[in-house]
């Protein structure tokens, strides 16, 4: 006979997933389409920061579809997922440094209205994520990891705003090259954290198998 309790508590996971995977599909969408505007825009305003914004929804993006690749999975799977995001951010990081060096060797000073409205925008597209993403940051590492992204993209983007008001201040392009570098060390200190979390969670994982086995 089942025990009420438990059918219940399946119910209840069941119910927790459907919505989590609503809210990973949205935010999903959201980052695809914003990627590919300010990814155009950073081209053709030649700005760093827009760039690496862009290539942040880009990483985005692969994460959220990690998380939806995972989300009826094992804890374990969700581990290996978080990994694969961390390093994913990491290698983004990295992108960013590189793309920043390019830009100081070329000298221009990139267009500050169109960084400033583009900026904008996905300040307006992030923040609707992260309101999304705020209910199920306790969730597990699979969703922790995407919520410390989402929060990542709120602080990418205030930082872009501010180095187009700097950039039209100055007449400079330095101010979006040292906006672009402080997104990148971002990338690469939130990667560092999740690849932290999911090592121990796998560590974990495998410790309650080999418990299980014996």
């Amino acid at each position: 006979m089942t025990d009420p309790c438990c059918e219940a508590k399946g119910s209840e996971v069941a119910a927790l997933r459907l919505r989590q995977g609503h809210v990973l599909a949205v935010v999903l969408a959201v980052n695809l389409a914003m990627f590919f505007v300010e990814f155009g825009t950073g081209l053709w305003s030649r700005s760093t920061a827009l760039l690496a914004d862009s290539l942040d929804m880009l990483g985005d993006s692969f994460v959220y579809g990690f998380s939806l690749l995972v989300l009826h999975r094992s804890l374990a799977w969700r581990a290996r997922a978080a990994l694969a995001k961390g390093a994913i951010m990491a290698a983004f990081g990295v992108g960013v440094l590189l793309e920043a060096w390019f830009r100081l060797r070329a000298g221009v000073p990139p267009v500050a209205p169109a960084m400033m409205a583009i900026g904008t925008l996905a300040l307006v597209a992030n923040a609707y994520c992260f309101s999304l993403l705020w209910r199920h940051r306790t969730d597990d590492i699979n969703l922790r990891s995407t919520w410390l992204c989402s929060r990542n993209d709120l602080i990418a983007n205030g930082a872009v705003l501010l180095a187009a008001g700097l950039v039209a201040w100055f007449e400079s392009l330095w101010p979006d090259v040292v906006v672009g570098i402080a997104i990148a060390i971002l990338f690469l200190r939130t990667a560092t954290l999740v690849l932290r979390e999911s090592l121990a969670e796998i560590s974990r994982a495998r410790g309650g198998t080999i418990e299980s086995a014996g």
